[in-house]
């Protein structure tokens, strides 16, 4: 029986009414042009939505695989069909090649492209999707199986004359052996696992004292995160950078690179930020390394889009580290300095397409950089971190700025899933001016709910070294002193704009509150003005920074300004309003002679959250705040954060004491006590029992 890639075509010809003659063709099926119409995307997240764009703009409907804990997520409302496959983990759902190709039957696509992670270097559903006549938008399996094992890979390459790190890649595991080549490659060496990726099981041993510890803990790791504890010691280069060349190649023979990517900042073996072109890369090593790259692909039989990664030394000489076999997290920057949309170009490999452009008709344009966001915590570590985006603003995406993400404000970053928010990607005419765009867009990434990595990518793209151009893998230890500095101090001005930030939000509360006729507030005691009778509008306005209580005296003036006294004694005259009447996070203020066009602050799980000068601040506030002046919302008692009310004790009329219990509140798995802020009678209750509210809804009215 004839394989999928290989047809037999029989036509029959009549011979002048004399018989029939059988004349046998053998066709190469992978050569045969088959229009996807249909592609299932197994995967989440932000490539799935990556995919999806692509597909759409290609007219080809996308099919969209989830967990339960994906059930509302962005990738799931982007797709034209989606299907549940299993619980929140990846072994039950995302990792189920079962699940994912009985969908694909089901819906009738023709092809499935895995992004990256899960299935996406897996020779076995490689060969299931071969199996059942569905085209995997990948390498043959027999690409990824040589790919996958680094020792394997390094013997392909050194027959190949790709230029590889000098190690030892053999099967003898033994302590003595790895001991005796780890004295011929010269230390420092690098202990890397046999069947490695992302940093797990790497070690670094710097003296033979410590060989066999190293040895001993990269085993371990190896055993857990792979199954397998073979191990290869290789020579440890110092001071290297990581350039990967990005390569595609076709199933008619054409193989081109695209030129490379710079990726030597990371922690924990793991890339921060990356770069393209790679900075001080001379056009002479820019074709060595992009050559040697092609040479892998094809000593592989390689097709689609594909990533060889290589060590670059000091001195200019590099060396083959391990060849991805998908498309990467960061083929954004190469997309951008090329003009091309891989992911099309995979869809059309896939579909037996050749290339569409060769390598001479491609060339470098400009610059770009693309920031890595994730919920983690730099300070500990850079330990990820879980929680929901309470807040999500971000940069205006254009032809020059993306934001790759597959989140919305709302959502959950979990602990089943990586924790990479979004990806930022800018593109400029050249080094400087895409860094400085990096640092503008970056500062207009704002995010509440969950602690991030902005402000370090922040620091990173600020630091004089970066900024030079002068990166290597060890880039953030060697400059931790400063890449870690504490955050400045809270100025004068930010405590102002998050004072006034509260007033504006009070003010608009008030006219909610009080109704408004075409604009005019009805009442004199409803306005936010300085309108007092036989008194001077003064209030306190109290907030917890830091475990440091600071008390702002605010004095209303008549003409719509405050002025408010610093804890310094600094007083400071200060007026403002929203930008946007639907966006009360966004404000523009003067503050004493200087002024601010767009400030940020957003008030969420009970604080305030200030976006000024490049920097977020924290403030703690009550839920109630206490005013001299009377104001209309003093005795109101607002949610200090989404929830659902489970029990009301008291009802609208009922005389209430200060203090007394007034709302349960169940919270972030938590019951909440809302209590009276003064005595006083109810005069509203807006909710009732199990109706959900938002933050900073009024829960009642006591007057």
């Amino acid at each position: 029986m004839l394989s999928l890639n290989k047809l037999l075509f029989r036509q029959s010809l009549l011979n002048n009414g004399y018989g029939i003659r059988f004349m046998s063709v053998v066709v190469d099926a992978s050569k045969v042009v088959t229009p996807i119409n249909k592609v299932l995307i197994a995967n989440r997240g932000e490539i799935a939505c990556r995919v999806m764009r692509t597909a759409k703009k290609r007219g080809v409907k996308t099919v969209a695989v989830y967990s339960e804990a994906d059930r509302n997520s962005m990738h799931v409302a982007m797709a034209d069909e989606a299907y549940l496959i299993g619980p929140a983990a990846a072994k039950d759902s995302y990792l189920r090649s079962d699940k994912i190709l009985e969908v694909a039957k089901r819906t009738g696509a023709q092809a499935i492209h895995p992004g990256y992670g899960f299935l996406s270097e897996n020779a076995g559903f490689a060969d299931l999707c071969e199996k059942e006549g569905i085209i995997f938008i990948g390498p043959p399996s027999s690409a990824i199986l040589a790919m996958g094992s680094k020792s394997a890979s390094k013997d392909i390459m050194i027959r190949a004359n790709v230029p590889t790190i000098p190690g030892y890649h053999g099967e003898d595991q033994e302590f003595e052996t790895l001991r005796s080549e780890a004295e011929k490659i010269g230390y420092p060496v690098l202990i890397k696992a046999v069947m490695g990726g992302g940093g797990k099981g790497m070690r670094i041993v710097e003296r033979p004292e410590d060989l066999e510890d190293g040895i001993n803990s990269s085993k371990r790791e190896s055993k857990a995160s792979f199954g397998d504890d073979r191990v290869l010691v290789e020579k440890y280069l110092v001071h290297p950078r990581h350039v990967e060349i990005q390569v595609f190649a076709d199933r008619h023979g054409n193989c081109v690179h695209l030129f490379e990517r710079d990726c030597s900042v990371q922690r924990r073996h793991q890339k921060i930020i990356e770069e393209a072109p790679a900075p001080h890369l001379s056009e002479e090593l820019r074709k060595k390394m992009g050559d040697a790259a092609v040479a892998a692909a094809k000593a592989v039989g390689y097709v689609g889009a594909g990533t060889v990664e290589f060590i670059l030394s000091q001195d200019g000489s590099f060396y083959f580290m391990e060849m991805n076999t998908r498309l990467q997290v960061e083929h954004p920057i190469t997309e951008m300095i090329t003009k091309q949309d891989l992911v099309e170009w995979q869809l059309k490999v896939a579909e037996s397409q050749p290339l569409p452009l060769g390598q001479n008709q491609l060339a470098i344009h400009g610059h770009a950089f693309e920031a890595r966001i994730y919920a983690e915590n730099p300070d500990s570590d850079f330990m990820p971190g879980t929680g929901k985006l309470l807040h999500l603003s971000t940069p205006e995406p254009s032809s020059t700025l993306r934001v790759e993400t597959g989140v919305r404000q709302g959502d959950e970053v979990s602990v089943y899933y990586d924790p990479m928010i979004a990806k930022l990607v800018v593109w400029d005419t050249n080094r400087e001016k895409a860094l400085r765009y990096l640092r503008n867009a970056l500062d207009e990434y704002h995010i509440v709910g969950l602690n991030t990595n902005i402000s370090f990518l922040k620091r990173l793209s600020s630091h004089p070294a970066f900024q030079k151009g002068e990166v290597e893998t060890g880039f953030i230890p060697i400059h931790r002193e400063s890449l870690m500095a504490p955050q400045k101090a809270m100025s004068n001005d930010t405590l102002c704009l998050a004072v006034l930030s509260m007033i504006l939000s009070e003010n608009a509360l008030n006219k909610s509150l009080n109704g408004v006729n075409g604009g005019v507030i009805l009442s004199p005691w409803s306005a936010s003005n300085a309108f007092r009778v036989n008194n001077v509008a003064e209030r306190v306005i109290k907030f917890n920074v830091k475990d440091q209580k600071i008390q702002v005296p605010v004095t209303y003036n008549k003409d719509n300004s405050y002025t408010m006294t610093m804890p310094n004694g600094e007083k400071l005259t200060v007026s403002g309003s929203h930008l946007d009447a639907a966006d009360q996070t966004l404000l523009k203020a003067y503050v004493a002679d200087r002024f601010y066009p767009s400030v940020r602050a957003v008030k969420a799980k009970n604080s305030l959250f200030v976006f000024n000068d490049s920097q977020s601040y924290e403030l703690e506030l009550p839920i109630e705040v206490t005013s001299k002046g009377g104001d209309a919302a003093s005795g109101s008692l607002l949610s200090p954060m989404p929830g659902k009310i489970t029990k009301i004790m008291v009802a609208v009329g009922d005389k209430v004491k200060k203090g007394q219990p007034i709302i349960l509140m169940e919270a972030m798995k938590m019951e909440h006590t809302i209590r009276a802020p003064q005595d006083g009678k109810v005069e509203s209750l807006p909710f009732n029992v199990n109706e959900i509210v938002e933050d900073k809804k009024v829960l009642a009215t006591i007057v």
